[in-house]
């Protein structure tokens, strides 16, 4: 399959509020327009996950990142600039999303990807992309495409045929970073 019939495909999909799984630049992801609540709360319920416990989301470069977040903390840029590997950023009062995305103490986790198919992907939505692991929550995350579970892989409305066979053993880095420059890392 060729990458731009996949990004076609998946956006009309996330046009018409559906979930997809997809390769993101870490591990294998459920994803929808994360501007739409409803589409949100569909990922919700097939992780069967609380809502309560919010979700990533992935952007494509600096003017989706302004368009969430009216402050970026300086620090910000300088991680996402140094870290060798993926890294998601927790900041503070993210805006232009769907509210049920959104934790309770008012802060969003991004990660700014160039993966091709996520980057072309939020180039046509021009939004941003929910991305959280393919599996039921408080399961194992899937390292590869074969470890999804069926329960997944039915209850999503697209599933993106590239990297199939793309093995993956580490989500990102969890930075969380206040407005007021505390850092405090979630996970390595």
């Amino acid at each position: 399959m060729d990458i731009n019939s996949e990004v076609h495909k998946a956006f009309e999909v996330i046009q018409n509020g559906g979930i997809i799984l997809y390769p993101t630049d870490t591990v294998w992801g459920i994803g929808c327009d994360a501007t739409n609540a409803e589409a949100v709360k569909k990922i919700y319920a097939l992780k069967q996950r609380e809502e309560s416990k919010s979700m990533i989301v992935l952007m494509n470069g600096e003017k989706m990142m302004y368009n969430v977040f009216k402050e970026i903390p300086e620090t910000a840029w300088q991680i996402m600039d140094l870290s060798e590997k993926p890294t998601t950023l927790i900041l503070d009062n993210p805006r232009n999303v769907a509210a049920n995305i959104i934790a309770d103490d008012k802060t969003l986790g991004v990660r700014l990807v160039k993966e091709p198919f996520c980057f072309k992907l939020m180039e046509r939505m021009k939004k941003p992309l929910v991305s959280t692991s393919a599996n039921i929550s408080g399961n194992f995350t899937p390292k590869s495409f074969k470890e999804i579970s069926p329960e997944i892989i039915k209850g999503v409305d697209y599933v993106v045929n590239l990297h199939h066979e793309k093995i993956c053993d580490k989500p990102s880095t969890i930075i969380k970073l206040s407005l007021d420059n505390q850092v405090k890392i979630i996970r390595k």
